[in-house]
C-alpha cells in the first residue's frame, strides 16, 4: 500500500495517496503509480492555467462568486482555443 501520511497535499483532505517510490518496483506497484498519474494530471495542469489568470491574483470577492469567474473565464479560453484550431 502506497504511504499515506497524517499530512495531505490536498486541502481539506484527511488523508492521501501518494505513488511508490524507488526503483525496481513490482509491476502492480508502477501499475498504481501510473493510474495515481493520470487522476492528478488533470488537476495539476487546471492549477497551473489557474495560477497564470492575472484577474485572480488580487480578487476580493466571495468564494462562490469567484468560481463563476472561473468558470466563465474557463469558456472563453475554451473559445478562443477552438477557434485557433480552426484556424
Amino acid at each position: 500500500m502506497p504511504s499515506s501520511g497524517s499530512e495531505s497535499p490536498y486541502h481539506g483532505a484527511t488523508a492521501a495517496l501518494t505513488p511508490y517510490k524507488g526503483r525496481d518496483k513490482p509491476e502492480s506497484q508502477k501499475q498504481f503509480n501510473r493510474a495515481h498519474a493520470k487522476l492528478r494530471g488533470p488537476g495539476e495542469r487546471a492549477n497551473a492555467q489557474l495560477k497564470t489568470w492575472r484577474v485572480l491574483r488580487k480578487l476580493r470577492c466571495c468564494p462562490h462568486r469567484t468560481g463563476q469567474l472561473v468558470q466563465a473565464i474557463h469558456v472563453l479560453q475554451a473559445r478562443e482555443i477552438r477557434a485557433i484550431q480552426q484556424g
